[in-house]
């Protein structure tokens, strides 16, 4: 065997530290959700402090990355062995048990009602993607960057465009809002049309990982750099790209968060390169890059689900106990509490989450695929 192909069946530590990152950044989002006193969205910039802005945004880069980075380790996970069909079995089985465990237990974990989060769209991205392996890979990626420069084409057609079914239909592939689902109200927070084509993309963008490395950072810094540079010419001209546009404000600062207030709900094309591109330049940097920071990301990109679930019903707990101690269900802590209880959470989480990875290390269970 070459010393590339060996190295393509090995794990990437630059992703799982990746990965790792977002989680951890991700948990502080959620933090503010329970905490937060902020009654209103955290990018109204009208209402919102640099700070609260900021906190809200550097979040935007969680659900980016992670739905890439799947398609990544679905194409790296082809490469490590696994047949097409094989490949094919797996991402459709463990896209079903996502939406399963989206629909069960990480709703519960929320406890406000129904959404159609990261989780789902992560899983019936994977099933698609499970369909499409048999397809030429540069199908794959064309398709996916389709999707992703393309979709933003269709921001102003709407569900009441549609009737009956095809409204709904519409609201799963491109629109925000509340449909019905086994006689459920359900919230789709995560329309799958932009999803479906990251995931695509970052099945494509494996292939780099089959290079040797120091021509893959060249083409890494080369790809980021690009995205970064495309999101600021079309961002600059307030065209296409994304549905809210940006305006000059009272100050410089305050015109630049202006700039970067991109649309997530769809994930606008403006929303993808400003956060794929600053990612993939990350990781070009993580290549070269192994101490006691990283080993500690790496563990939590490592469990990535396993946390995911544990960190809902932590925060969620803590949040409970908070109320009971003050005795009051609406939560109103300042920015600094919501900090300090974030990092509070993760030091909880490192444990159960550091014990886990060693677990999966030492077994070959074939269920511990799915977690």
């Amino acid at each position: 065997m070459n010393t590339i192909a060996a190295a393509a069946k090995k794990r990437i530590n630059s992703i799982d530290v990746m990965r790792g990152i977002v989680m951890v950044v991700m948990a502080l989002d959620h933090t503010r959700d329970f905490f937060s006193d902020s009654s209103f969205d955290p990018s109204n910039l009208s209402r919102a402090s640099t700070a609260l802005f900021l906190t809200r945004f550097i979040t935007h880069y969680c659900a980016a990355t992670f739905v890439f980075l799947a398609g990544t380790g679905a194409f790296l996970s082809i490469n490590r062995g696994k047949t097409k069909w094989e490949a094919c079995k797996f991402l459709v089985s463990r896209g079903i048990w996502l939406i399963i465990l989206e629909l069960t237990i990480i709703n519960w974990g929320w406890g406000f009602g129904y959404f159609l989060q990261v989780i789902w769209v992560i899983g019936l991205s994977m099933i698609i993607l499970g369909i499409l392996v048999y397809l030429p890979l540069p199908l794959i990626t064309g398709l996916g960057l389709l999707l992703i420069f393309g979709h933003d084409a269709f921001d102003k057609v709407r569900p009441d465009n549609f009737t009956g079914w095809a409204s709904t239909l519409w609201y799963f592939l491109h629109v925000q809002g509340l449909i019905k689902l086994f006689g459920r109200d359900v919230f789709v927070l995560y329309p799958l049309a932009p999803w479906v084509g990251v995931m695509m993309a970052g099945y494509g963008f494996g292939k780099l990982y089959t290079l040797d490395a120091a021509i893959r950072k060249k083409y890494l810094i080369g790809i980021g750099l690009s995205a970064i540079v495309l999101f600021i010419v079309i961002r600059f001209f307030n065209g296409y790209g994304d549905v809210s546009h940006w305006a000059v404000q009272g100050s410089l600062h305050r015109s630049i968060l202006s700039f970067i207030n991109v649309s997530k709900y769809p994930p606008s094309l403006d929303y993808l390169l400003i956060t794929l591109g600053p990612v993939i330049l990350l990781l070009a940097f993580l290549e070269d890059v192994q101490n006691g920071l990283t080993n500690f990301f790496v563990l939590f990109g490592r469990v990535a689900l396993f946390y995911y679930i544990l960190h809902l019903y932590l925060i969620h707990g803590l949040a409970l106990l908070a109320a009971k101690v003050t005795g009051t269900q609406n939560l109103l802590f300042s920015l600094p509490v919501v900090y300090a209880l974030w990092a509070l959470a993760i030091f909880i989480l490192y444990f159960p989450c550091r014990w886990f990875m060693r677990y999966k290390r030492e077994h070959s269970y074939w269920w511990l695929s799915y977690l």
